[in-house]
């Protein structure tokens, strides 16, 4: 029988759950409920049961998105319908949940702890055996990880799709570079949409990696994570560093239920969950790149928390997806690798950018040599959307006016790259800061450019990002910046591209390149600056690929 608090919770919020729309879940019970926090706030979440009296284990997510569409109603009905019992729970201050909205800040270890308190209560219900995992991907991978440092005693396990660890590298900013429009519109997640103008302004005070950041910075705290953890990471996603990152971190510095339970796959999908097919962008991969998320987070929940001898914990630590050349019959890549941990072994291979565009691994002998391109933060060029176009084919960004590319010549055999990609670029500016974005492609032998990665770094933050160097006009800057991680044949006939720029509207804010404050109002007082990039024997620009040997 259910308590009389839980039946209080029910009844109070049957008009909210009489709100939505009408949906066909048989076997399935859907109820709307408020989760107690320490501090006295209700969090709004919705739970399916299962039809009957019995216990299940309880498996939830944590989201500030909205928990009411069909499709996210209807899977959480059909994981029900597993045996478990499942909650959709928002973030506090979001949607219809009580309190401030702070972002992510609530569920990590300071005096609220959210997640720690929703995992505790549902344990906690008369409907639990006390076993409770999580899922989840982007925010529902962050909440995970923030989760998995606070040790609710009643969390067994997780399942994290494209998660990420710091909000300072993969939220607000990346590699330094600030993102203020994208996340003016976040009031609308918002209980009160004031709230998020307030932790906007918040985030404006803290232009570098100080102790506010350090609060809301996983990776400092692998030690307290202590949980088997199946992680998925996809190719075609900036975030896949935080996939990669949250697997290493766990299992080399995780607790003891943690350390060498943890298992990672990678892909050639996009950012997002339920979205691991075949079809990515503008490729079609083999049918074998498919995998099937939800049927594999049930083998995985099976186990941990319903003790299900299905073999699924012997399974490989580590398996990923070598891309290949889509359509191309017969070409190499397109299959899964199994490997002990990450990443495997490979040679670091220097490719130096050169005169006229040509990229090649013999570096530059001259004692000059650059190319240059104005950057105008009130013109920029554009990168249309707020998602990485991963995958796709972007020779109309190539074709911009202040963008430079630099392209191998046909490879005559194929090449293999596994793992990290980075770059290690010379520049002079006439301005004290600007965005550097690095774009590494695929150039198929019929002109496309199919876009692999891309990351940018704000200059200023060259020498790390606890402070802030500005550049002087004339003087060589040197910057080194983690681009992505990939696994990828190239195809003889294919050519590798790097591209750069300073500015990919909307997808990357400008820079006002004054070297001041980057705040929402930047445009006020921007300025326009030409860039060199350097290529010669004392200022030899670069990446550094991954090369696999003997495949």
């Amino acid at each position: 029988m259910r308590s009389p608090y839980l039946l209080f919770l029910v009844s109070a919020c049957a008009a909210l759950a009489q709100d939505l729309p009408k949906l066909q879940m048989p076997g399935v019970t859907e109820e709307h409920m408020f989760i107690p926090m320490r501090d006295g706030t209700r969090l709004s979440a919705y739970v399916y049961l299962p039809e009957g009296s019995g216990k299940w284990p309880v498996v939830f997510e944590q989201r500030y998105a909205g928990l009411t569409g069909t499709g996210t109603r209807q899977t959480s009905a059909d994981l029900a319908r597993k045996g478990y019992a499942v909650a959709m729970v928002n973030f506090r201050g979001s949607q219809k949940s009580e309190g401030a909205y702070v972002g992510y800040r609530a569920l990590a270890w300071g005096e609220q702890k959210d997640g720690y308190d929703a995992c505790e209560w549902l344990a906690s219900q008369p409907w639990s055996t006390g076993k409770v995992g999580s899922f989840g991907s982007s925010q529902g991978g962050f909440a995970q990880n923030f989760l998995a440092v606070t040790q609710p005693p009643h969390l067994v396990c997780q399942y994290m799709v494209d998660t990420g660890l710091s909000l300072f590298q993969e939220g607000y900013r990346i590699g330094g570079v600030t993102r203020p429009s994208r996340f003016a519109d976040f009031g609308a997640n918002c209980r009160n949409p004031e709230d998020n103008k307030t932790l906007l302004a918040e985030w404006e005070k803290h232009p570098n990696y100080d102790a506010y950041w350090r609060e809301e910075d996983c990776s400092l705290h692998f030690p307290k994570m202590n949980v088997p953890c199946f992680t998925i990471g996809s190719w075609y996603d900036f975030m896949v560093q935080g996939s990669v990152m949250s697997f290493i971190g766990r299992q080399h510095m995780g607790g003891p239920s943690s350390k060498g339970r943890q298992q990672l796959l990678l892909g050639p999908w996009l950012h997002g969950r339920l979205n691991k097919g075949s079809k990515v962008g503008d490729l079609v991969y083999p049918e074998n790149a498919t995998w099937p998320e939800v049927e594999h987070m049930v083998r995985w929940f099976d186990h941990w928390l319903k003790g299900s001898d299905n073999g699924i914990e012997k399974e490989p630590s580590v398996r990923y997806y070598v891309m290949g050349a889509a359509g191309e019959p017969k070409a190499p890549g397109n299959t899964w690798r199994e490997a002990a941990d990450w990443p495997p072994a490979t040679t670091p291979t220097s490719i130096y950018l050169h005169e006229a565009g040509m990229l090649s691994n013999s570096p530059p002998e001259g004692s000059s040599g650059g190319t240059s391109y104005e950057c105008d933060p009130r013109k920029p060029m554009e990168i249309a959307g707020r998602s990485f176009p991963g995958a796709k084919d972007v020779r109309v960004f190539e074709s911009q006016k202040e963008v430079r590319v630099w392209t191998t010549k046909p490879f005559e055999e194929s090449i293999e790259i596994t793992g990290e990609i980075t770059a290690d670029i010379w520049l002079t500016s006439t301005v004290p800061d600007s965005d550097f974005l690095l774009r590494v492609s695929d150039v198929y032998p019929d002109g496309r450019s199919i876009l692999l990665m891309d990351y940018p770094i704000r200059a200023r933050y060259r020498e790390g990002f606890e402070r802030q160097v500005l550049m002087r006009a004339g003087e060589p800057n040197r910057l080194q910046w983690h681009i992505g991680w990939t696994s990828i044949a190239l195809n003889k006939g294919h050519s590798l591209r790097v591209t750069i720029s300073s500015s990919g509207a909307p997808l990357y804010e400008p820079n006002s390149q004054t070297g001041g404050p980057q705040t929402a109002t930047w445009l006020e007082n921007a300025i326009s600056g030409t860039h060199t990039i350097l290529h010669n024997q004392a200022h030899p620009s670069r990446i550094i690929l991954p090369v696999v040997k003997g495949h």
